[in-house]
């Protein structure tokens, strides 16, 4: 009984979330439409990079890399704004006066997102196998554990950045660290593989490389052997545990003043 309680509260928040979403045109299209033009700018990109040491072509690795940079756009950039304008509109205060958990909260507002990012994994990798004459995915254990971590990951430090995001205006700009440093240092602009061996090796303690290294390896295959696969998911886990405890430690429920 409790669990459906739970799931009941958590599916009305999650459809409120989603309305807002659908009204909101500007998360609309980050969420649907900005996914597939980073694709492009990616394959863009990777056309000028030499791929060869990397052991995949330019389209694996732009639709590889898609992947991830989609899962940041769905769900990170997205929930820092929802998170922040549910706190700045007293939404979040009034919820938690209600029944639900915090987590509850937090949980149900990402839901939409959620879904989002993993339809959209789905069709990125149906739509690479089906028109690009990609292979399809070689361990999919490994790419569906890696999206799904990267989910987890992402909500976390999207309440991480939401705690220290005065407005929503102002989340463009405390964004934009995490957006940046992954993109160029976390393999999906350019493959570690191809990255001087020192450089390399620090890009591998980013928060979103050990999700490239799993998403990459469950769909094109190779990606290292056991040992590295199991470091790259632990640098995925333990960066979801430091997030968790700093938006448990640090998120704020009421308007910032």
């Amino acid at each position: 009984m409790a669990a459906t309680t739970m799931t009941t509260r958590m599916g009305a928040l999650g459809r409120a979330e989603l309305t807002l979403l659908v009204r909101n045109r500007y998360a609309l299209f980050t969420a649907l439409l900005m996914p597939v033009l980073m694709v492009g700018v990616l394959r863009s990109s990777l056309d000028r990079v030499d791929l060869d040491r990397a052991g995949m072509s330019a389209i694996e690795a732009a639709l590889s890399g898609g992947v991830v940079m989609m899962l940041i756009l769905v769900v990170y950039l997205n929930l820092v704004s929802a998170y922040v304008a549910r706190r700045e509109e007293l939404v979040l205060k009034r919820l938690r006066t209600g029944e639900a958990s915090d987590r509850e909260i937090l949980a149900g507002t990402a839901l939409p997102a959620i879904v989002l990012a993993v339809a959209q994994s789905a069709l990125i990798v149906v739509a690479g196998v089906a028109f690009l004459d990609v292979s399809g995915p070689q361990r999919p254990e490994l790419l569906v554990g890696g999206v799904l971590l990267g989910v987890v990951m992402l909500i976390a430090l999207a309440g991480a950045t939401a705690a220290v995001t005065r407005t929503v205006e102002s989340a463009q700009i405390t964004t934009m660290p995490l957006f940046l440093i992954s993109a160029i240092g976390s393999g999906l602009f350019v493959p570690l593989e191809i990255l001087p061996e020192k450089v390399a090796s620090l890009c591998e303690l980013l928060p979103l490389t050990g999700v490239m290294t799993l998403v990459r390896a469950g769909w094109l295959g190779g990606g290292g052997d056991a040992k590295e696969l199991v470091g790259a998911a632990l640098t995925a886990l333990a960066w979801t545990v430091i997030s968790g405890f700093a938006v448990q430690r640090w998120f704020r429920w009421e308007p910032r003043r």
